[in-house]
């Protein structure tokens, strides 16, 4: 891990001349952010994007691939990147960069924050290695899950690229192998196995095409649930936290990435989409949806508005190309989304302000 508490030290030291030199303090505060004057999203969930959100130097701190982002406890927003420069950037809300560092992970792909008696801990799958590590904020590796091959789970011969991880109630470690074999493996909160579930398959309802994402839903008191997208279905997976097969919300058009929940809703980015007419992934047709308590989508911002025909959602496709492929996204305190996107130029996190 290679960390850069010097630059958090210039930028400290850069504020206290400022304030020393009796400067008053509106000439240090942020200028407005520039707002892009489109309108996205439907209903109560409508935004305002700002693109350069970011303040970070992209000749000191480079990203390929932005592919997942958590707030933590501080109020900080922290950016998982496939660059190995610089694995994790942390950011204050304004967009400020305060910290960085890195695993020297080249496929860094999926980021879980968990609260852990008080304190948290991050953990990161890296696809292309096959690792699952839980590590401190700044990056101290505390915990390397196995490889499934090495505990029986898995034959040499199956494919294990883990690309997200959810942690229950009990601590119980849940990784999505979703460029893989396709299955849900479960571990305790220590790494030993306990039991897979799901697999491979396009027509069985317990199984998965792209397992990309996985979490924990606590929407319905007192029975917590596991969400698992099946991106290549188009479909949330709802298991019981020991691997039961319970139900599914399909989302035509929709190639979702990973679930995201905050309070009674759920979020996602749309990495794909697909056209009128052409029903196979489309590249470059990414937006976000928003899923209501009842699972019923109700805003999707860069795309077209949900429209339910007896009782069954229509086709969903891009309406603004805003976005290019939507690989996460997070909230803030306020309500405002921060998108993560893939093969989209190395652009960083777009900020959508709610309106």
């Amino acid at each position: 891990m290679r960390s850069r508490r010097k630059f958090i030290q210039q930028s400290i030291a850069g504020s206290t001349t400022l304030m020393a030199s009796g400067l008053p303090l509106f000439h240090i505060l942020p200028s407005r952010p520039k707002l892009e004057e489109e309108v996205l999203g439907h209903g109560d969930f409508r935004y305002r994007v700002e693109k350069n959100w970011s303040q970070a130097d992209s000749s000191r701190f480079p990203v390929k691939n932005c592919h997942e982002m958590v707030l933590d406890q501080k109020n900080r927003l922290i950016l998982l990147t496939d660059h190995p420069q610089n694995n994790i950037l942390i950011y204050e809300p304004s967009g400020r960069l305060v910290d960085s560092w890195t695993l020297d992970f080249p496929g860094a792909h999926g980021l879980t924050l968990s609260d852990e008696g008080g304190e948290q801990f991050l953990y990161i799958t890296d696809t292309g290695l096959g690792k699952v590590v839980k590590c401190t904020l700044d990056g101290q590796v505390v915990l390397q899950l196995p490889h499934p091959a090495e505990i029986g789970a898995y034959d040499e011969k199956m494919p294990y690229r883990p690309t997200e991880t959810a942690i229950g109630p009990n601590g119980d470690i849940y990784v999505a192998d979703g460029y893989g074999a396709q299955f849900i493996l479960q571990f305790d909160a220590g790494g030993k196995f306990i039991r897979k579930f799901g697999g491979d398959s396009f027509l069985q309802p317990d199984k998965f095409k792209q397992a990309h994402g996985v979490a924990i839903d606590y929407r319905a008191p007192g029975d917590p649930t596991l969400l698992v997208s099946a991106r290549i279905k188009n479909t949330f997976k709802r298991f019981s936290l020991s691997g039961e097969y319970l139900e599914e919300h399909y989302l035509p058009g929709a190639f979702i990435s990973r679930p995201v929940l905050d309070g009674e809703n759920l979020y996602s980015g749309v990495c794909f989409g697909m056209t009128e007419g052409n029903y196979n992934m489309q590249l470059n047709r990414g937006f976000v949806t928003i899923l209501d308590k009842e699972n019923r989508v109700i805003s999707n911002p860069g795309g077209t508005e949900p429209i339910y025909k007896d009782g069954k959602l229509q086709l969903l496709l891009q309406e603004q190309p805003v976005f290019r492929h939507c690989h996460d996204v997070c909230l803030d305190r306020d309500k405002n989304l921060y998108v993560c996107q893939w093969n989209a130029d190395g652009v960083y996190p777009y900020k959508l302000h709610r309106v």
